[in-house]
């Protein structure tokens, strides 16, 4: 059974499978609860409403905090990390869907703003996906709930002309890892205390854009970047590259004003919300069973950290093994992890924002918009309102009407 898990969450991981199909393969109903009067609706994606609220599998307990908190505040995303099978595509998609500015491009990489109050992105190319994994012979149950999953139409939310794999191939991008600037830097102090809680941090800097950073791992293997970036000191000229790939279609009129959310799929979502609580100070929502929203930072937007949930018996053997010394922590390099951390779609909020006109521009384009209202009713009506589509090489992209105004209203 063990070696069918890990094959669902490989090709989950390589994109094979949406998050509804490896529910629906593990034989796990995504049940949709009611949702009380000024929740926020995202949370009704996750798996444990309905009947299995308060069961064991869906413990709401958070977990320990792994080490004493830094202090430090989240106030900007330098930027994420991605990697591309056609970079030039990939950029030259989000430059005329969304509006994002190419700041450089070497022929190998390319780096974007994202807006002028969200930051960046930088995609490097020649991404191939992994070959899959030996597959052995699978028993009657699993093999039938894999079949079914992988049958679902239109391989879960998202599509379009953005091909790549967005139905039902190989997703054909990589998010990386991501940079968060923090308030209080000092590289010497950083580092010190990053030392101090056994980060192992390996130090990226640019002197020629008085840029400083280090990279350290986080408890789900993910690259996390830690810098001196905030909204004054990055970017301050206008970004002049040009786009190497042509235009895929039309330019829209939207802005990027909001990093609505990250979807972060970790394989203990309550040690890595535990862990970005302590070392960057995000703030942590409800912890609903399977996920935690957590606030990022006040001018940042959230991050939906979802993934398994440990029984109390397993949380409980997993600290006793970890103060034993017999057991990874996650901390330096996430060794032992089966199965990294993964960012399966990111949501950014535009301006203007109308359903109706914004899907119209999206089928204007070839691009069919998924609706998603967080569970929280129709399009029109919902407070909050998003499509998710697909890029060129399949990674899911969600657009909303949320702004850092309407963060707590949704």
């Amino acid at each position: 059974m063990s070696e069918q898990l890990t094959r669902l969450f490989n090709d989950y991981d390589r994109g094979r499978l949406t998050r509804r199909q490896l529910l629906q393969a593990l034989g796990i109903a995504t049940v949709v609860g009611p949702i009380a009067a000024g929740a926020r609706p995202l949370l009704a994606q996750g798996s444990c409403g309905g009947a299995r609220k308060g069961t064991p599998q869906c413990d709401q307990t958070p977990a320990k905090l792994p080490f004493e908190p830094t202090g430090w505040k989240t106030v900007w995303l330098d930027h994420f990390s991605m990697q591309a099978g056609d970079y030039q595509k990939e950029a030259a998609y989000y430059a005329t869907l969304m509006n994002w500015k190419i700041r450089s491009d070497d022929g190998t990489k390319a780096l974007l703003d994202i807006g002028d109050d969200v930051g960046g992105l930088l995609i490097r190319g020649g991404y191939t996906p992994p070959p899959p994994p030996p597959q052995p012979p699978a028993s009657p149950t699993a093999a039938a709930g894999a079949a079914g999953a992988a049958g679902a139409a239109g391989g879960g939310r998202g599509g379009g002309r953005g091909g790549g794999g967005g139905r039902g191939g190989p997703r054909l991008v990589l998010v990386e890892g991501f940079c968060w600037g923090i308030d209080q830097w000092n590289a010497k102090k950083v580092e010190s205390e990053l030392k101090k809680r056994g980060l192992n941090p390996v130090a990226e800097n640019d002197p020629t854009s008085n840029f400083e950073s280090f990279h350290v791992t986080d408890p789900g293997g993910f690259d996390l970047q830690i810098s001196n970036g905030n909204k004054k000191n990055r970017r301050p000229n206008a970004a002049s590259g040009k786009m190497l790939a042509p235009a895929p279609f039309e330019p829209t009129a939207w802005k990027t004003v909001w990093l609505d959310h990250i979807s972060f799929q970790c394989p203990d979502y309550k040690a890595s919300a535990a862990f970005y609580n302590a070392l960057l100070g995000w703030k942590l929502g409800d912890d609903e069973g399977s996920q935690n929203e957590c606030q990022i930072g006040e001018a940042v937007g959230n991050v939906i950290i979802r993934g398994t949930n440990m029984s109390p018996a397993a949380v409980q053997a997993r600290a006793e093994a970890a103060a034993a010394g017999t057991a990874p922590t996650g901390r330096g390099g996430g060794a032992g992890q089966a199965r990294k951390a993964s960012i399966d779609h990111i949501s950014f909020g535009i301006s203007p924002w109308d359903p109706d006109a914004v899907k119209a521009e999206l089928d204007k384009r070839g691009l069919s918009g998924s609706a998603d209202t967080g569970g929280n009713g129709d399009i029109h009506t919902a407070p909050y309102q998003s499509y998710h589509t697909n890029t060129p090489n399949g990674f899911n992209l969600q657009i909303s009407n949320a702004t850092r105004a309407s963060r707590n209203t949704r």
